[in-house]
């Protein structure tokens, strides 16, 4: 498939998923602009690294966490060459060991599936039941790339219409982090 650099929303949304199309509606009812390229699926970050070249940002490596209960959810945003280190985030949240959330919580709570975790999902989680931390390296960047709650496409936000924008209008704040290179 040849990435396609597109201003906006997709002219053609038959066969797209409707969480796609919520994502598109609210960037487009915020007046966020935005880039997006389609691909093929992609499920880890290597796979990323052409979406990466054609939107001109990265994306971002999107970690979707709970604590040991299973009583609290986080959503980490890193920078795309970063590892996740449990005990370096959980420290600093002072959170019991952090782990991977399973398939079915990040439906319910993000309806989102694994390999398209991204902060678009916030949208989804009208509860407020899940917190977003980011690492301080994210917010230093111009672009944000990400996907819009599915892994077959990929858009660029100016990261200050992420920050500044997107989650106030989706009623979530977000705890910065520093997560070591």
């Amino acid at each position: 498939m040849e990435l396609t650099l597109e201003d906006g929303r997709p002219l053609e949304t038959a066969g797209r998923m409707e969480k796609e199309i919520r994502v598109y509606d609210l960037l487009d009812l915020l007046g966020i602009t935005y880039q997006r390229i389609d691909h093929a699926p992609v499920t880890t970050m290597e796979a990323c690294r052409a979406m990466e070249a054609e939107l001109k940002a990265e994306i971002c490596k999107n970690l979707f966490l709970c604590n040991r209960q299973k009583s609290a959810y986080y959503l980490l945003m890193l920078a795309g060459e970063k590892t996740f280190r449990t005990k370096e985030i959980s420290a600093q949240i002072e959170s019991a060991r952090l782990s991977f959330a399973g398939a079915e919580d990040m439906g319910n709570y993000l309806d989102i599936e694994p390999g398209a975790v991204s902060v678009l999902g916030l949208m989804n989680d009208t509860e407020n039941r899940v917190r977003l931390l980011v690492d301080k390296q994210v917010l230093m960047r111009e672009y944000t790339g990400c996907h819009p709650c599915v892994n077959t496409s990929s858009v660029k936000l100016r990261t200050k219409d992420v920050f500044e924008r997107f989650l106030p209008a989706v009623h979530h704040d977000m705890t910065i982090v520093h997560v070591s290179a």
